[in-house]
């Protein structure tokens, strides 16, 4: 049994609708179907999701939005339109959508999910629709009637452990399962959203519920590539990857995946299959949990922008029990999240994401840390990129960071900072932000100049 997961770009017209029905009728192991809501058709489209996001703003602030919610519906009309599909699900979808943005709004977080995941609920409604009339014994499934039941946070939902028995339960079920991606409920019946591109969260949930054999992602890409092609060209296909090297990855910046996707496919050791819906006959790259390491240390490099560092330097600050732990609640008690704490003797680095952090906010955060840790520096830097170095071949190759730092030398690019992971399956670099590309084509050049990845 496969379950296969179909994203925005795949799901975005009747044309593209066409080439997903090829896909899955093609292999009567595909039993469940995940599904995103309509992506971008071209470039300067709108993803649905943003425009139900929209819509909801104006609903919240305004009561009406009706230009925006027609548009939603013309989305899926013009789908059915393409597809001659008879309009009674256009209705069905209307009514729904009117139902929603009309429903109780005095908890804003909580209708804001409910409207962002009828992008999806919808989808799924049409697309067996679609199946149906094709004359393939197709049902839509909503997450409530299969009892994938979440976590009460909006935007962060965390699927409950008792969601994977009941899912268990579709396999007894005839024909294909259509089944929106993106949300589960609550214990209270309420719909809760996963952090966006959840839909992936939910493709792997549903494998491990039903304890699928493969789990399959369809996207717009040929495979994992093993830098971001927009700035290497041509980079090398990666065909075989472990989950701890993928998630890295996106963490990292990689957008095939959101980090957290993989994790219930991981943990029920499912091989996920990464595949193009625009040429389903490429071999993809394959995520498994382990893998022969005779590609060389390095798997891929992936980078990301918007970091800022804090720097905080005390003398015999390896003497002083909870340093480190009284830094970081005073972060906590400011609402802030860090992503990574590389130290020193007399000194340590708290590196985070500088959106969350205004003028005012930074201001009082130095001065707190001044004062509450009696630190001899407090020194914020901006406009860092992240880069990540991943391979779990590194653990057993001598070298490799010294490897790294040379070619960041010979390009010039002056390193920030560097991190080595915990795990040996990763090091971070942190370099300005005006540095990015040009250290990841040094770091790429590097390690993968004539190395055949598979």
């Amino acid at each position: 049994m496969k379950v296969v997961k179909f994203g925005g770009s795949s799901l975005a017209s009747g044309a593209q609708l066409e080439k997903v029905f090829q896909i899955v009728t093609a292999d009567p192991a595909r039993k469940a179907v995940v599904v995103s809501a309509p992506g971008k058709r071209f470039s300067d489209d709108t993803k649905v999701t943003d425009l139900l996001i929209r819509c909801a703003e104006h609903y919240l602030q305004k009561g009406v939005a009706p230009e925006l919610a027609e548009t939603v519906i013309e989305r899926y009309a013009a789908i059915a339109r393409e597809l001659n599909l008879d309009f009674s699900i256009i209705e069905r979808i209307r009514s729904d959508l009117f139902a929603l943005l009309n429903s109780c709004k005095t908890n804003p977080e909580q209708y804001m999910d409910a409207v962002k995941a009828s992008g999806e609920d919808n989808n799924a409604k049409l697309i067996a629709a679609y199946f149906r009339r094709q004359g393939v014994k197709a049902e839509y499934v909503s997450p409530k009637e299969a009892g994938l039941f979440v976590t009460d946070e909006p935007g962060s939902a965390q699927v409950l452990p008792e969601s994977y028995g009941h899912l268990y339960r579709l396999r007894n079920r005839e024909g294909l399962i259509i089944f929106p991606g993106f949300f589960g409920y609550t214990k209270e019946h309420e719909i809760v959203t996963f952090s966006r591109s959840g839909s992936d969260i939910t493709g792997s949930i549903l494998a491990s519920g039903l304890k699928a054999d493969l789990y399959e992602n369809f996207t717009d890409v040929d495979a994992v590539y093993s830098v971001n092609p927009s700035i290497v060209r041509h980079p090398k296909e990666i065909n075989e990857l472990t989950y701890r090297e993928m998630r890295e990855l996106s963490y990292a910046g990689f957008s095939v995946f959101h980090d957290e996707a993989l994790i219930p496919a991981f943990r029920a050791g499912i091989p996920v299959q990464i595949k193009n819906t625009n040429n389903p006959d490429a071999k993809g790259t394959r995520v498994v949990s382990s893998r022969d390491n005779t590609n060389g240390p390095v798997i891929g490099i992936a980078s990301d922008t918007g970091f800022c560092s804090i720097y905080i330097s005390k003398y015999l600050m390896n003497r002083e029990i909870g340093f480190g732990r009284k830094a970081l609640h005073i972060l906590e008690e400011e609402g802030l999240t860090y992503e990574h704490v590389p130290s020193g003797i007399d000194d340590i680095t708290i590196i985070l994401r500088h959106n969350q952090m205004d003028s005012e906010l930074e201001h009082r955060l130095v001065t707190r840390l001044k004062q509450e840790l009696q630190a001899d520096e407090v020194t914020v830097r901006h406009n860092l990129a992240l880069i990540m170095v991943v391979g779990e071949a590194m653990r057993h190759n001598v070298g490799t960071t010294a490897r790294a730092s040379k070619a960041l030398s010979e390009a010039g690019v002056n390193i920030e900072m560097i991190n080595q992971g915990s795990s040996e399956v990763s090091m971070m670099f942190g370099v300005k932000e005006e540095q990015e590309k040009h250290a990841v084509r040094a770091l790429y050049d590097e390690f993968f100049a004539g190395v055949l990845l598979s």
